[in-house]
């Protein structure tokens, strides 16, 4: 397995860590779907400029793979972007994070195939971290909790199946067909579940920006490049650093502290990376 490929997983995480609050923000300005379209159309359109390929020429297994892979990506971001509307940012970032619970249930399901034991005690670490971490609890479970516990689920089975296509078929092509088909469901979706609205604000637009460009093009790409070079399970104990960058960032840029509960979570869920990571080798 590659260290660097893991440490790029990483970094990803620290993109992924300031979506929470300015997908929040962005929400006051258009409705979820259509968010998600937009998003998901820009990049879907800046993608092929900057990893230039013929994508018009796709074989049936890499068509097949992009289009699962895109109607799971779509599904996981709905339910989290429609969650988001209805519970807060923190509660959001802990219940997507229990990906790291429902990822070896997938790849058992699956592949067939069973965690290690450092994936497992890295699982059960990193659960306990996430609570420590986000304190969710005693705010109730609400609309929004139920559709972002779907999201994590989504998100699980997500990624199983990148792990699976992405080691037998084209990187670039997979993660544009994922952003395609994203925006495209989003798109169809939108006026049947929501009342569409845009409000273009210079908040919406940096939004917009930061989600296309740097979440969405480059952070599905290199999650797309380098996941299939590790497990789903240490791919998802990985990314439960999310929340744990998430409030590392709002500690520098706006000096908010979680307190010291919630820096034993961050420091439980670094221990986890960290067993996952050195115990099955």
């Amino acid at each position: 397995m590659s260290r660097r490929a893991e440490l790029i997983l990483l970094s990803i995480t620290l993109i992924w860590g300031g979506t929470f609050a300015v997908v929040k923000y962005a929400l006051n300005d258009a409705s979820p779907l259509t968010f998600l379209a937009i998003r998901f159309g820009a990049a879907s359109l800046i993608f092929p400029l900057v990893y230039r390929k013929n994508y018009f020429a796709m074989d049936r297994g890499t068509l097949l793979g992009g289009l699962v892979l895109g109607f799971l990506l779509m599904i996981g971001f709905a339910f989290q972007t429609v969650g988001l509307k209805y519970t807060t940012a923190s509660k959001s970032a802990f219940i997507t994070g229990l990906l790291v619970a429902f990822t070896p249930i997938a790849q058992a399901a699956i592949e067939r195939r069973m965690p290690g034991r450092g994936n497992l005690i890295g699982v059960v670490l990193v659960a306990v971290g996430l609570y420590l971490l986000t304190s969710p609890g005693g705010q109730g479970f609400n609309t929004g909790d139920i559709l972002t516990l779907f999201c994590a689920i989504s998100y699980a089975i997500y990624i199983v199946y990148l792990d699976i296509f992405s080691k037998k078929h084209d990187v670039s092509k997979l993660t544009f067909l994922q952003l395609a088909v994203t925006a495209v469901l989003s798109l169809a979706a939108a006026p049947f579940v929501e009342t569409v609205h845009v409000h273009f604000t210079a908040g919406l637009f940096w939004a917009f920006l930061y989600t296309s460009v740097l979440a969405t093009v480059l952070a599905t790409y290199l999650q797309t490049k380098y996941q299939r070079e590790t497990t789903p399970v240490r791919a998802a104990i990985i990314f439960s650093m999310e929340p744990v960058m998430a409030n590392v960032i709002a500690f520098f840029a706006f000096g908010e502290f979680v307190g010291w509960v919630g820096a034993i979570g961050g420091a439980l869920i670094v221990a986890g990376l960290l067993a996952s990571e050195l115990l099955d080798r």
